[in-house]
């Protein structure tokens, strides 16, 4: 219980080192949510929206940063956890409103926390063992989390006012994370520091506590034992001053130590655990990608795949001989084979795969523009399309389309990937390809498009 103790009462648990790695897990938070908002609105935009699609490899950097941030909030969170661990147990729970007020938010901020990036990480190997859905869930908890945590700050700001301004305690740490009781008295040592705050529990904890804090300082004896007989009072006392102030030495380089170590620990882990997974996205690193779901270059012509043509039930009518692709608008329909699509003018693009779950493939894709297939319909330049997969259900079996990426020079209806006829697996005929769009909404297996008038 003794050396419990001590370990409850580690330098590194003060307001300081709790706004420090507050700030960092609060950025990586800001940069989850507005990451998440925007790929939220590219699958289900408001009226009116509209989007950017230069540069052309947008989407991969949103979401490959979201993927990313999201990882490094795991060892920050729990380092922030570390810090706080000893007052989420304070005595008494509520002290006033303005108390009840921080630990539910601190509560609500903590659980969604934890679900939050725990389900992202989950969804990232398109695994779900929950029963709820994925996406609105975790649309949802964004809020949840973003608003508990302004709540969270709003209360602390005083806290974290000084802390920037430097005022919280003088460099040393000994007495950021002391009780009221402790800190009045300078002779008190860390081990005195108790779990349940100034005021004692009774029973047989408030027994247990007063014989912890009853343990004689290791230190102080050991000190006593080494301390030589025979010296004359003035001597002692000099002694007893030298030791004093060695060990307050002491006790202020293991603080600054201890420092250094936990935040050296916390850079270690945030970094490996991002260095391992970024690779995913981050070409350079895909070298020591470990951990991802996904690697680059693995997968049909060099390409990952997310959804197989197995799970979407589509290979009888997409390797069909009378597949066509209908393009209509305002009553006018007009079929295309493969072979008529091929004789059509191509184009060559260099885009990305940047799916939701963080990765991303740069490939080359040949096919016609969609503007030229919108054109021979007479659709109007300010229309949306509709786009519709062989697939028979599924949440993304049909997608939409702004004008705005239906009228990029860089939007192919793809028939050929990396200088081959396009596999099965990547949407064989014909599947749609888009800059700055999300892998979700490039529509594979098309079968038809359909213009709609604003």
């Amino acid at each position: 219980m003794y050396e419990a103790q001590r370990a409850l009462a580690s330098p590194v648990r003060n307001p300081r080192m709790a706004t420090v790695i507050g700030r960092l897990l609060g950025l990586a938070f800001v940069l989850c949510f507005g990451t998440g908002l925007y790929s939220h609105f590219l699958q289900e935009p408001l009226p009116g929206m509209h989007f950017a699609t230069r540069p052309e490899l947008l989407y991969q950097f949103t979401q490959g940063t979201h993927i990313i941030a999201g990882i490094a909030c795991f060892p920050l969170l729990l380092a922030k956890l570390f810090i706080v661990f000893p007052d989420l147990f304070q005595q008494p729970p509520v002290k006033s409103f303005l108390n009840f007020l921080e630990r539910a938010s601190i509560a609500l901020f903590v659980g969604a926390s934890l679900v939050q990036i725990t389900i992202g990480l989950l969804n990232t190997y398109q695994w779900y063992p929950w029963p709820f859905p994925f996406r609105e869930t975790h649309f949802a908890l964004g809020w949840v989390l973003i608003g508990s945590l302004a709540l969270h700050i709003g209360i602390k700001l005083p806290i974290i006012a000084r802390v920037w301004r430097k005022e919280a305690d003088d460099g040393s740490g000994d007495d950021d994370h002391l009780t009221d009781a402790v800190a009045r008295d300078r002779t008190a040592t860390p081990e005195a520091v108790r779990l349940f705050g100034s005021s004692r529990p009774t029973g047989v904890t408030g027994r247990l506590l007063a014989w912890i804090d009853a343990t004689p300082d290791l230190r102080a004896d050991a000190t006593a034992e080494r301390a030589p007989s025979g010296l004359d009072t003035g001597s002692a006392s000099a002694s007893r001053d030298d030791t004093a102030d060695a060990e307050d030495a002491a006790r202020t380089a293991h603080t600054r130590l201890s420092r250094r170590g936990f935040l050296t620990t916390v850079g270690v882990s945030v970094g490996t655990v991002v260095v391992l997974t970024a690779g995913q996205t981050v070409a350079p690193l895909d070298a020591v990608n470990a951990f991802a779901p996904r690697k680059k270059g693995v997968g049909q012509q060099g390409v990952p795949v997310n959804r197989t043509s197995k799970q979407a039930d589509v290979a009888a009518d997409a390797l069909a001989a009378g597949w066509v692709l209908t393009v209509a608008h305002a009553g006018v329909e007009r079929s295309f084979s493969r072979s008529e699509l091929l004789a059509m003018p191509q184009t060559e693009v260099d885009l990305p795969i940047a799916c939701v779950e963080g990765w991303s493939q740069l490939a080359r894709w040949r096919g016609v523009r969609l503007s030229d297939l919108a054109d021979l319909v007479s659709a109007d330049a300010a229309a949306s399309f509709r786009l519709t997969s062989l697939e028979k259900k599924g949440a993304y079996r049909q997608t939409t389309m702004g004008s705005e990426y239906v009228r990029d020079q860089l939007t192919l209806v793809a028939l050929e990937l990396n200088g081959e006829t396009l596999d099965l697996e990547h949407g064989y005929p014909a599947r749609m390809i888009a800059p700055g769009r999300p892998g979700v909404l490039q529509t594979k297996w098309l079968s038809r498009i359909e213009a709609m008038d604003v």
